[in-house]
């Protein structure tokens, strides 16, 4: 499968120092949790080692909220994807002292990986919290809730799979409203508006207390495919 070419990207990827731990978890802990990027489709039941509900979360940051899902839904399996090596080193740090073996971790980006390595109908769920909102109108080209992506996650969900968003930028809420609005691949099941004290069927992440500490709500949806 050829990976899928783009010019647009949704995120710029930023070069934060990497604490010598953080350097060493990348080196000793991602043989065995990290998966390299390919263009061959993955075998989820191979590489978590039983079948299972497999949730994917795109852009986990520094990974301590998809640790606490993983850890505590340990019957299920879960996969995050995320281009910065810091929170990557963070995250496998978090998940070996968690002592979690439902994880796994892909640093690359997420619209490549749809492509080439998810296959159809094979996720149980995929959550995106707090993407980069793009605020500036020039820039809203980068936002990565388009009809493309939603077209991409709906095909490697099953049926009754649901894709789970969070943002606490107005604007931004207010696109994907609308994209979503457009898409005939999704029904949304809940939106929930609050100030951090309602997430939906998540926790709460360090992007959303930025956000409130701005003075910023937050929005929460669950669209089912």
């Amino acid at each position: 499968m050829t990976p899928t070419k783009r010019t647009i990207r949704s995120f710029v990827r930023r070069t934060g120092r990497q604490t010598p731990s953080q350097q060493k978890a990348l080196q000793e802990l991602w043989p065995n949790a990290g998966i390299e990027y390919s263009n061959e489709q993955l075998d989820f039941a191979a590489v978590f080692g039983r079948a299972a509900d497999t949730v994917m979360e795109i852009g986990f940051g520094n990974g301590d909220t998809l640790v606490q899902q993983a850890a505590e839904n340990p019957h299920k399996n879960y996969l995050g994807v995320e281009v910065h090596e810091p929170g990557v080193g963070h995250c496998l740090l978090k998940a070996r002292d968690a002592g979690i073996g439902n994880l796994r971790l892909i640093m690359h980006d997420a619209i490549d990986v749809f492509s080439d390595q998810i296959p159809c109908e094979s996720l149980a769920r995929v959550n995106l919290y707090f993407p980069d909102p793009w605020p500036k109108k020039r820039h809203h080209k980068r936002r990565i809730v388009q009809h493309d992506f939603l077209n991409l996650v709906a095909d490697r969900l099953r049926g009754g799979g649901s894709l789970n968003i969070a943002t606490d930028w107005a604007d931004y809420a207010e696109h994907i409203d609308e994209i979503l609005s457009q898409s005939d691949r999704f029904t949304c099941s809940e939106r929930r508006v609050h100030d951090g004290e309602q997430p939906l069927d998540r926790p709460r992440t360090k992007f959303e207390q930025r956000g409130l500490r701005k003075g910023h709500q937050i929005c929460d949806w669950c669209f089912v495919k």
